[in-house]
Parts: C-alpha cells; sequence; structure tokens
C-alpha cells in the first residue's frame, strides 16, 4: 500500500488556531495497516513522531523537527447489540461532531452532551473531552492502536486507559508519540437518560418547553449553546476551551465561596468541588481582552482566540498573564487544556 511521505509541509491550515508551523516530514494515514508498514520499512526509526487529528486541541510552537503523522482513518459502524447496550465503532479520523450526529440519528442516546465539539474521534479519548455532565470515558468501551514500537495492532479497554480529568494514558510521556488510535468504540445504553444537570442545558430546555428530552432534544440544545457562546474556529481561529475546569478542595472552596458567594461550582464525587475557569478569567480581567494578535474571546472568557497574525509564543505569553491573575484573584492555579507541541 503506497504511503507518500512530505517533507517540509505547512501545518497551519491542519490547527484550529492557525498557528505557522511546518512538519520536517508528513504522511496521512488512511488505515492501520498504513501505520504498521512504516513501521516495517523503519520510516519512523529515530524520529520524533508527533499525531494529529483534527488540531482543534493544539497549540503549534514553532516548527517542528518531527514526523507528523495525519491521522484520517474513516468509518462508523454498530458493531454489536447487546441486551443492555449498543456498542459502535469509529474511526479515528472521523469528525467528532459528525459521528455523535450520526449515533443520535440511528436513536443511540448517550453522546449528546458532546455535541459539537470539535475535533476527530481518535482524539476524544487522548483528552477525556466531556462538557455538560457526559465525558468520554462514560461511554467509552474500547479502542485500538498501533504501537509504534512494534508494529502491533493493540486493544485497550476502559481500565487501561487510565482515564481522568481531561487526561488518559495517551497523553502520558510514555505512550505519547508511541501509540496512534486508529479507532475507538462506545457503549451506548439502551436504558437511556437525559443528562440534564447543568444550568445552561436546563434552563434551555425550560425556555423550550421541553419536560421529557430526548437525546436530540439534548443534541439541539447543546448545540445551540455552544454555537452562542463559542467562535467558529473558520472564522475566528480558537482550540475552543483553553483552560481545565480548576479542581479544588472542599475547605478552599470554602474559604473562596466566603468571598465569592456566587461562585459557579460543580461538588465531585470524592468531596473536591470543579470551578469555572471562564468565571474565573471573567472576574481576573481578561474577558474580551486583547494582548497583541491574541486575545479571550469576548462571549466566553475560557476561549482563546488568535485575531490573525499570531504565533505559538503570543500564545503561551497570553496564557502565562491569564494563569498569572486568576492565581493573584483566587489562589487558584489554571492548566491549559490544548496540548502544545514546540520545537526541540
Amino acid at each position: 500500500m503506497y504511503l507518500p511521505i512530505f517533507e517540509n509541509t505547512p501545518l497551519t491550515d491542519l490547527n484550529t488556531l492557525r498557528l505557522p508551523a511546518r512538519a520536517a516530514r508528513y504522511a496521512e494515514i488512511h488505515s492501520a495497516e498504513q501505520l504498521i508498514k512504516l513501521v516495517q520499512r523503519g520510516d519512523l526509526a529515530g524520529q520524533r513522531v508527533v499525531v494529529l487529528g483534527g488540531g482543534s486541541n493544539v497549540v503549534l510552537q514553532g516548527d517542528l523537527d518531527a514526523f507528523v503523522l495525519h491521522v484520517r482513518v474513516p468509518g462508523r459502524v454498530l458493531v454489536d447489540e447487546l441486551d443492555d447496550a449498543w456498542i459502535v465503532r469509529a474511526g479515528a479520523g472521523e469528525r467528532w461532531q459528525d459521528f455523535v450526529s450520526w449515533t443520535v440519528a440511528q436513536g443511540w442516546g448517550g453522546l449528546e452532551n458532546l455535541s459539537l465539539i470539535p475535533g476527530t474521534v481518535g482524539a476524544a479519548p487522548i483528552q477525556n473531552i466531556g462538557a455538560y455532565g457526559v465525558e468520554v470515558a462514560d461511554r467509552f468501551f474500547s479502542l485500538e492502536a498501533v504501537d509504534l514500537k512494534s508494529g502491533h495492532v493493540l486493544s485497550f479497554d476502559k481500565a487501561s486507559c487510565q482515564f481522568a480529568y481531561r487526561d488518559s494514558l495517551f497523553k502520558q510521556p510514555e505512550a505519547s508519540g508511541r501509540f496512534v488510535i486508529t479507532s475507538v468504540s462506545f457503549r451506548l445504553p439502551k436504558a437511556w437518560q437525559p443528562v440534564t444537570g447543568y444550568a445552561d442545558v436546563a434552563r434551555e430546555l425550560a425556555l423550550q418547553q421541553i419536560d421529557s428530552p430526548s437525546a436530540q432534544d439534548i443534541e439541539r440544545v447543546v448545540t445551540a449553546i455552544r454555537t452562542r457562546k463559542l467562535p467558529d474556529p473558520a472564522l475566528l481561529p480558537n482550540a475552543g476551551s483553553f483552560f481545565k475546569n480548576p479542581v479544588v478542595s472542599a475547605e478552599q472552596f470554602q474559604r473562596l465561596l466566603a468571598q465569592w458567594p456566587q461562585l459557579p461550582h460543580h461538588p465531585q464525587q470524592d468531596g473536591s468541588v470543579k470551578l469555572a475557569a471562564g468565571w474565573l478569567i471573567e472576574q481576573a480581567g481578561w474577558k474580551g481582552q486583547r494582548l497583541g494578535p491574541v486575545g479571550m474571546y469576548e462571549r466566553q472568557a475560557l476561549v482563546l482566540v488568535n485575531h490573525g497574525g499570531a504565533t505559538g509564543d503570543d500564545v503561551l505569553r497570553l496564557q502565562r498573564l491569564v494563569i498569572e491573575a486568576v492565581h493573584s484573584k483566587f489562589g487558584v492555579t489554571l492548566e491549559r487544556e490544548p496540548v502544545l507541541l514546540a520545537r526541540v
């Protein structure tokens, strides 16, 4: 199977922040077999490997002296029907929103709260994407990935993925650049129940006078909310939510609540409390503010946008200032959500 390999390839159009960068070597991957062939031929030997999906969750800091593998594996299929669930698989290169809409249209609820999250199916478990009370880990069944050391196709179940808040095994140093996800399977429950605990979702359902929402209703509501709040990367380059919602101890939360009674928060099962990073950034004075070509979005302070001509260094400067401002005001340290792909 022939696989073209390109050199000095521009990546600006392949990341949603539209940051300038070039890859020393580049190839589009449309199947696991192509990856296996690369390993067998020794094309990846001794090279830094960077895996790129939809480019919606990365910050590119200059040219990459690396072999960039752009995963474009297609496909979506019902794998199995169990007594209590459907098992549905998608190729890692499938656009996430297209896959979500497809499952909902088939009557397989479970992913609708994750509507309109940018990126690809293969990137979803790496980041353990989540929104409005649902994370990928809640619906995950298994995935297949090619081990670039051995050239073997490996299967990972939920436990082996080591999911955590916006984290997984695949973000850890020992796995990053070693495993390339080629397909992901999800377990969608037949005894589906709507997840409407987040205020924005409940408010929108009430406005539309929907008392018993279907999965289609939730998908439509979440899409409407995100469309109002978040800029289209095609019109205003961005990487979605730029900071993770910080999780603090119950004790720290009580101290913060005493000073800011209106602080948005979500209690966690272990007793900790998740705070709204966007609210913290807004209170720290950065909503709608610019630093040269970059800024925090005027409608949602959690989103860092490129107003034109920004570099990865511009993004990291703004990141540092926002983190410092929030920490100075609240004593809470924000963490970047997108992965930094830096020159070496």
